[in-house]
């Protein structure tokens, strides 16, 4: 295979006319807060508030012009779509954009604004990816691929570019989140060249982690399930081409969780006002938790700002949760005595912290287990008040981390379930429900009728799933059968039958 020069093609690339060369600014309150010099490399600011339309016009634009005529085609479910289409709009050509059935509303209708054609096909990307293999045959069209293709990753290197050309400070560390690897294999191609004493970190969600688990084998895995949130990154394989460019350049991942990528939205609203999405936040929450985990002061860090096609329902959901992310809420389960001047007592042991939260209701005639959300400033005054408040005789569990906990639990206490006879268990199941018609049909259908369903709470975390906890009732003698219905069902889940907010409260 002929060797690619990536520096050469970055800086042949055609990308401005479409893009624009975006800012790198300063963030002052980020900046104090980390002891670091933290830069924002804004390409939400982008015509379609995300990095994607570079790679996407570098490809288009070094296509044959008979290709081109042709038509062009892709699968996505929002921002490469975007990109795209703006880029068919600009050259003149037809573009066809396969999208799963629940990509938002208002990523499909940008799409079609832009005057692309629409093909809605699929629950997930990998659906819409095979489909769109199928008409770009049939309709002898050119795929564009979001990340794994050497114009594209040279279109996002243009970025690198920039940055190294807009501050003349040292650069410590550069923060790029990963999904298929196109944006951090072209950031670092170039990077790497020109100053290879600048580190390069790719930043993952935990539950949508294929670039680390990778990495970490030395070959390309493919992730069974993959978390929704950050629905921009939510790869099960990384490009064969990316994965070889971050093996060789990547200095090392970091992974954050849901609340960090809340709080970092939050944090670069205060900044800016701008809302991210929460893909276009993980660079800025992966800074974060870096320079947490090693202590670094005093230098120069960069986190790619890469996207801003966030969903307006979401943002109840982030608020909800920017708190525990930063670390300035703790969520706390507090047995009390269930007698007189208890509660005050309770208070008392909090130290006058003020209470964000408290769900309570009568259960047990001698105890009663109380949920409450706590203002704190950081992780050790969390463990300094579950101390104080074990000391003054409550049993106090920390669930700041509890996903249950805080996503379902808060908005369910109310009692336990009646002891019934006849060996039958009930089971606690918490599923990602895709946000399309007959997903929970299929759920009621695929279940044995003779379970009875005890407990039921389900969110919508304004994306294109919904989380849902489902208490059943399972014999002891049908838990073989209950592990086939998992299975045929195919829909993401966890076991939190021993949850233990779920024990205290509910169980």
């Amino acid at each position: 295979m002929k060797k690619i020069d990536y520096l050469e093609r970055i800086l042949k690339a055609r990308v401005y006319d479409v893009a624009i060369e975006s800012p790198l600014e300063f963030a002052p309150a980020l900046s104090k807060r980390l002891g670091n010099r933290l830069l924002l490399k804004r390409e939400d600011l982008q015509a379609v508030f995300s990095f994607k339309l570079r790679g996407a016009y570098n490809k288009m634009a070094n296509l044959p012009p008979a290709r081109l005529a042709k038509g062009v085609i892709a699968a996505s479910a929002g921002n490469h779509a975007q990109g795209v289409a703006l880029a068919a709009q600009k050259l003149g050509c037809r573009a066809v954009i396969v999208m799963p059935v629940t990509a938002p509303k208002i990523k499909v209708d940008a799409v079609a604004a832009r005057g692309a054609e629409v093909v809605l096909h699929g629950d997930s990307y990998s659906d819409a990816y095979r489909h769109a293999l199928k008409l770009k045959r049939r309709r002898g069209l050119t795929f564009v691929d979001p990340y794994d293709d050497p114009d594209v990753i040279a279109g996002q290197g243009t970025i690198g570019m920039e940055i190294l050309r807009q501050t003349t400070r040292p650069i410590h560390a550069v923060f790029v989140a990963v999904g298929g690897g196109g944006l951090i294999a072209g950031i670092a191609a170039y990077i790497k060249r020109l100053r290879p004493s600048v580190r390069v970190i790719g930043v993952e969600p935990v539950d949508a982690d294929a670039m680390t688990r990778s990495l970490k084998a030395g070959r390309r895995v493919v992730l069974e399930h993959v978390g929704l949130f950050a629905d921009a990154v939510a790869v099960k394989q990384v490009g064969k081409e990316t994965f070889r460019l971050a093996k060789k350049l990547v200095d090392e991942m970091v992974l954050v969780n849901t609340d960090e990528m809340c709080a970092a939205i939050k944090d670069v609203f205060e900044e800016t006002r701008v809302v991210l999405e929460p893909s276009g936040a993980l660079a800025v929450a992966g800074a974060k938790v870096w320079v947490a985990r090693h202590g670094v002061r005093g230098k120069t860090l960069v986190a790619v700002a890469c996207g801003a096609n966030a969903n307006f329902d979401r943002l109840r959901f982030v608020a909800e949760r920017a708190e525990v992310g930063e670390h300035r809420e703790a969520v706390l389960a507090v047995t009390l005595p269930e007698k007189r001047g208890s509660f005050r007592k309770f208070c008392r042991a909090l130290g006058g912290r003020n209470i964000t939260e408290f769900n309570y209701r009568m259960s047990d005639p001698r105890e009663a287990h109380i949920f409450a959300g706590v203002t704190v400033h950081d992780r050790d005054e969390t463990a300094r008040i579950v101390k104080s408040l074990r000391r003054g005789g409550f049993g106090a569990l920390d669930l700041s981390d509890d996903e249950v906990a805080k996503g379902h639990m808060r908005h369910m206490i109310g009692g336990h379930l009646p002891r019934r006879k006849g060996g039958v268990n009930e089971l606690l199941y918490r599923f990602e429900f895709p946000e399309r018609r007959g997903a929970l049909m299929k759920f009621l259908s695929t279940m044995n009728p003779n379970w009875n369903i005890s407990l039921f709470n389900y969110r919508n975390f304004g994306a294109d799933y919904g989380s849902i906890l489902v208490g059943m009732q399972v014999p002891k003698s049908e838990m073989r059968e209950f592990q086939r219905f998992l299975g045929a069902l195919g829909y993401p889940h966890a076991d939190e039958t021993r949850n233990p907010a779920y024990r205290l409260f509910l169980g």
